[in-house]
């Protein structure tokens, strides 16, 4: 296709989620008969991220779609910052955090039109230890435990994530925490800390009721006491957590220690071990497209 000619580039991660959707054809004839250009980018077991910015570069497409779950939406997200696109998500993984959060809904059709008609929004994002950026959630602890045990697991869907629930909880530990904060030092016991940019994770758990993606803060969300029943609301029964057990606050810059090493996610991504984390904010980070208000 001509440069001019792209309007929308399609970046695919054929591996994502339990389906084995066609997405090419889906989206293909989604878009038959409408005078729209549209391109496919597929990422393969070697990303080729700096093709994809290149093509990026080059194409100069309004729209960037990830089509895949957090992880790529996160990985494609890091290269539309850098460009003049929105970021659109057609969800495609396991676990659609970003989408649920958004409003988009997992049915193809339905995300398409949010694609086409959707308005752009400017969203912040969280950038951990100078590197990495989080456009969701990320957390140290029990719930890392729990994508990493998932990764590892032959199980997909809901009955993969109980059978490593499970074995999540088995292995709990509290973790030794000390925070940083707006000039404070917070010294905790904990099973879990939440960086949140957002409200709620992919199952539909709301960890972060008052978490807004466009408000130039995130919030720190301290999970002190964590039972089955609560772990059980991140799967089967989306809804908030109990405010006894947690102990929230907002920060723009925190720096966070422990003294053992713990598990570490970024948008369902498990990012190993760590003792040592800094998180910033970064405001108006990207442009996303989202159903209209």
């Amino acid at each position: 296709m001509g440069e001019s000619t792209v309007k929308i580039l399609f970046v695919i991660n054929p591996v994502a989620g339990p389906d084995d959707n066609s997405w090419e054809e889906i989206i293909l004839n989604f878009f038959k008969g409408k005078d729209i250009g549209i391109d496919f980018f597929l990422l393969g077991n070697d990303p080729e991220l700096e093709k994809l910015e290149k093509r990026i570069i080059e194409n100069s497409p309004e729209k960037v779609i990830a089509v895949g779950g957090d992880g790529t939406v996160t990985m494609v997200a890091k290269i539309v910052a850098k460009t003049k696109s929105a970021l659109g998500i057609l969800p495609a993984g396991s676990a659609n955090g970003m989408a649920r959060e958004l409003n988009i809904p997992v049915t193809p059709q339905e995300a398409l039109e949010i694609i086409v008609n959707g308005e752009i929004k400017c969203c912040d994002a969280i950038k951990i230890n100078g590197k990495d950026i989080c456009l969701h959630l990320s957390d140290i602890g029990l719930n890392a435990q729990l994508i990493k045990y998932f990764d590892e697991g032959k199980v997909r869907g809901k009955m993969g994530y109980a059978k490593v629930m499970i074995k999540t909880l088995w292995h709990k530990q509290k973790m030794q925490v000390i925070i940083h904060a707006q000039n404070k030092e917070i010294r905790r016991h904990a099973f879990m800390i939440v960086l949140a940019n957002a409200s709620k994770y992919g199952t539909g758990a709301v960890i972060n009721p008052t978490g807004s993606l466009d408000d130039g803060a995130f919030e720190v969300v301290i999970v002190r006491r964590l039972a089955l029943s609560e772990l059980l609301k991140m799967l089967f029964r989306p809804q908030p957590f109990n405010p006894q057990k947690i102990e929230t606050f907002s920060a723009t810059s925190i720096t966070l220690q422990t003294t053992r090493n713990v598990h570490f996610q970024i948008d369902g991504e498990y990012m190993g071990k760590i003792k040592n984390l800094k998180a910033d904010i970064l405001p108006d980070y990207i442009n996303i497209v989202l159903p209209k208000t």
